[in-house]
């Protein structure tokens, strides 16, 4: 989020109506398209290693101000937690932004070669660290 004055309260406000006109569960879906969305526009190198995606997930989320991620292998499935989420405070924002991240992050792992019909989860959003599963 840009730190210039007015932008965090705009989005804020326009979050805020999406969820008072749409509701929780379709405003989260059309936030997780975006974040799909977003991945698009801001695609990734092939990665040959965890490690590498892991390094230009980070890069891109620098550059964006929105934190960083650490990516955890497992034997079946990929742990991913984000943290230093952008400053709003509010549990609405940080579900707002798990929900942008969330598709951000299916969005680049679909491009990466994952299969759409393996869903990344939000297992856990401790107000700090969001923790999503890829199985």
């Amino acid at each position: 989020m840009s730190e210039q004055p007015g932008w965090f309260d705009l989005v804020s406000v326009m979050i805020d109506g999406m969820i008072a006109n749409a509701g929780e569960q379709e405003a989260g879906d059309f936030l997780h398209e975006m974040g799909v969305t977003l991945a698009a526009r801001y695609p990734l190198p092939e990665a040959r290693t965890v490690q590498d995606l892991e390094r230009e997930i980070n890069l891109l989320l620098a550059r964006f101000g929105w934190g960083f991620a650490q990516l955890q292998p497992q034997s079946n499935a990929l742990l991913l937690q984000h943290h230093a989420l952008p400053a709003g405070g509010t549990e609405q924002w940080r579900n707002a932004m798990a929900a942008v991240l969330a598709g951000l992050y299916a969005g680049w792992l679909q491009a990466q070669g994952g299969s759409e019909a393996v869903p990344l989860m939000l297992e856990l959003n401790d107000g700090s660290t969001l923790h999503f599963r890829y199985q």
